[in-house]
């Protein structure tokens, strides 16, 4: 799930500084986000809040608020969201917004906040990465990564003790992988980890995931000039080989920054998050380990279900447009929220239950859709298709060890949603 959706924070502070002066806001240094824009980032548990459902019901393209004049539009409906997200018309390219500081210290850019042709051209530097071909290649050091991570589970539990999955499996696998995947060499590694989630809480406003957004930045400008000089065997020293002078310093650390965060945040939560939820459906848990045809229609009833990622990448319409039956004017966003499209009744009965036995007429948004769909979709679902029933066939007896959903500790307010603890025992 490549290159993730910055925070709502930022599509505010870009759009403010359309219509002022750069120099008279600076929305870095809001402690809060108003809850006019933040609740649809609220979840109950596993669920979104119930106000997405009756919003979706009522109004699949509600008007959420106005800053300055610039309505903001929340989509909930599926059919309302597929149509938003492939509709090229639309601008994700926030970079014109935050004025030359903001592209200058590296908090904007990469693939999901750039339009053509800067975004094809970005994109075909690191697509060829991303087949099926060349993924199929680091198969086995996807397998080692989670191997190694059941023996340490395996060694922590091994008396019973209660093991958190978050710091053991859900958080190593995909951060290791993303780590070999880019070539970061190990020296590099903690300082990268602990620029991680902090980008994408929204809880205490924009001040920490600013700042975590332009640290992590830097930290891979700076590997990106070190493997100028001397390539390594990861994803920035391919295309520095392939491409040399073709890309800069800039683009390439905005491409790496989209790998890495895209890839390593999503894909942890979906494997603690995906795994608490095996581990409540016994019978899926079981079929997951026993049933390698069950895999993949798990896998992406799990991607619905959870979609993690909260809302896809801010749409700014070029034009006065209608969506659905609401009319957007030129110059507003539209958010588009993925767990609300993904909870939509087209997807048959009961969607806000995880049943792998469903069957839609169509295709979950959980990777976006168009010319944004995540880049990386197909790494997230080797990673996922591997860890989960190799982690079953492993422990086949581990339960939850927890006395309510407030025991995983959801992300208050978080682009990407998660949990910072998944307790559990690998024997009865």
């Amino acid at each position: 799930m490549m290159q993730i959706k910055r925070r709502v924070l930022g599509l505010v502070r870009g759009a403010l500084l359309k219509v002022m002066p750069a120099q008279t806001i600076d929305l870095s240094r809001l402690d809060k986000v108003p809850e006019s824009m933040g609740w649809p980032l609220k979840r109950d548990g596993f669920d979104p809040t119930p106000r997405i459902a009756e919003t979706r019901t009522t109004e699949p393209v509600h008007h959420l608020t106005s800053l300055m004049g610039m309505g903001i539009w929340l989509v909930t409906g599926i059919d309302e969201g597929r149509a938003v997200l492939q509709d090229t018309s639309y601008s994700t390219d926030i970079r014109p917004y935050v004025g030359a500081r903001g592209a200058a210290d590296g908090d904007i850019g990469g693939l999901g906040f750039t339009d053509p042709p800067d975004h094809t051209r970005l994109r075909k530097l690191i697509t060829p990465e991303f087949t099926m071909r060349r993924l199929a290649r680091i198969q086995p050091m996807i397998d080692a990564i989670i191997e190694r991570q059941l023996d340490e589970i395996a060694a922590a539990g091994a008396n019973g003790e209660v093991v958190d999955l978050v710091p053991t499996f859900g958080f190593p696998v995909p951060f290791l992988v993303i780590c070999e995947l880019l070539g970061l060499p190990d020296r590099d590694r903690q300082t990268f980890m602990d620029l991680g989630s902090a980008r994408f809480d929204v809880t205490q406003g924009g001040t920490g995931s600013l700042g975590a957004i332009s640290e992590s930045r830097e930290f891979l400008k700076e590997a990106t000039r070190k493997q100028r000089l001397d390539p390594g065997p990861g994803l920035i020293g391919q295309i520095i080989r392939d491409h040399g002078d073709e890309i800069s310093d800039y683009d390439l650390a905005g491409l790496a920054d989209g790998v890495f965060n895209g890839g390593m945040e999503t894909s942890a939560s979906m494997l603690a998050m995906g795994t608490a939820v095996l581990l409540g459906d016994r019978k899926s848990w079981d079929r997951i380990r026993t049933d390698e045809a069950s895999v993949d229609p798990i896998v992406e009833e799990l991607l619905r279900y959870l979609s993690v990622v909260q809302v896809a990448f801010p749409r700014f319409a070029k034009q006065d447009a209608l969506v659905g039956d609401k009319q957007v004017r030129k110059g507003d966003v539209v958010l588009v929220s993925l767990p609300g499209v993904n909870r939509d009744p087209a997807f048959g009965d009961a969607p806000d239950s995880f049943d792998p036995d469903r069957v839609p007429d169509r295709s979950h948004l959980a990777f976006g859709h168009g010319l944004h769909r995540c880049v990386g979709a197909e790494l997230a679902r080797m990673e996922l298709r591997a860890a989960f029933p190799k982690l079953a066939q492993r422990f086949p007896d581990m339960e939850l060890v927890t006395s309510g959903v407030d025991d995983y500790g959801f992300r208050e307010s978080s682009i990407v949603y998660g949990v910072e603890s998944v307790p559990v025992r690998i024997t009865r």
